[in-house]
């Protein structure tokens, strides 16, 4: 028994080292970052492939399979019902909306939000789609990323200018995103819409590109406001992802 459960913990821990590496290995990759014998990781996705977690392509490199899609949405919806307390709490001490976003393909997915209790707040759907280089969400999904792919990403989206102040330019974007980690939140400064400040933090340590942020009016969600609003919202954050981990 305790033989099944070691396998089934390789198992995942191969799937794991796939999506660190975007989703795509050969077996010797997989053999040098597990540190596993090769006869030892083949059986294993050969298991797998049978189930549908993983392909193995023609060119015989390994690949998440389509069968994992069902469960990362399943997993995805799941998650903005958990964060809904951690962002009630949010709405409690910083006064304004609180959010949840994904990096889902090459776009920015609310999963969750909380209202603020003002009359004059803002509102965002559940499950908008939105271009991460205008949110705060978005880029601090983006500081996530390594410069390659955020620039990949960038390609693909294009940078559409929705107010004078947003970011249009990828390496003014990359030099933010800099900043961005240094600083442990991003902001969005009126870059989505004029009139609306936002804050955001990246979930560290979460099993998907996962930030919170609370947004507001720029009238109350002032310049002067952030530096207070942003250690709430890391605190929020770490006990979230503490939430999150297997060994909570």
């Amino acid at each position: 028994m305790a033989e099944a459960v070691r396998s089934l913990e390789r198992a995942f821990e191969l799937l794991e080292h796939l999506a660190d590496a975007g989703g795509e290995m050969a077996l010797s990759e997989l053999t040098e970052v597990s540190g596993l014998p090769m006869p030892t990781i083949y059986r294993l996705m050969r298991t797998l492939v049978n189930q549908g977690y993983v392909r193995q392509e023609p060119s015989k490199r390994y690949a998440l399979g389509p069968r994992l899609v069902r469960l990362g949405e399943g997993a995805g919806r799941l998650l903005g019902t958990w964060a809904r307390p951690v962002l009630a709490r949010l709405v409690d001490e910083v006064g304004e909306t609180a959010n949840m976003a994904v990096l889902e393909g090459d776009r920015a997915v609310y999963v969750a939000q909380v209202p603020s209790k003002h009359s004059m707040r803002m509102f965002t759907e559940v499950g908008r789609r939105v271009q991460p280089h205008c949110t705060g969400v978005g880029k601090a999904l983006l500081s996530q990323l390594p410069e390659q792919k955020v620039r990949e990403i960038l390609d693909r989206t294009g940078m559409d200018a929705h107010t004078p102040n947003t970011f249009t330019d990828p390496d003014a974007l990359l030099k933010e995103l800099e900043l961005i980690r240094e600083q442990g939140y991003a902001l969005d400064d009126e870059e989505q819409e004029i009139g609306v400040r936002c804050v955001a933090v990246p979930l560290r340590g979460a099993p998907a590109l996962t930030a919170i942020s609370v947004s507001g009016p720029s009238g109350r969600m002032t310049r002067e406001a952030v530096p207070n609003v942003v250690p709430i919202m890391r605190d929020a954050a770490a006990r979230f992802t503490k939430e999150l981990s297997p060994h909570g």
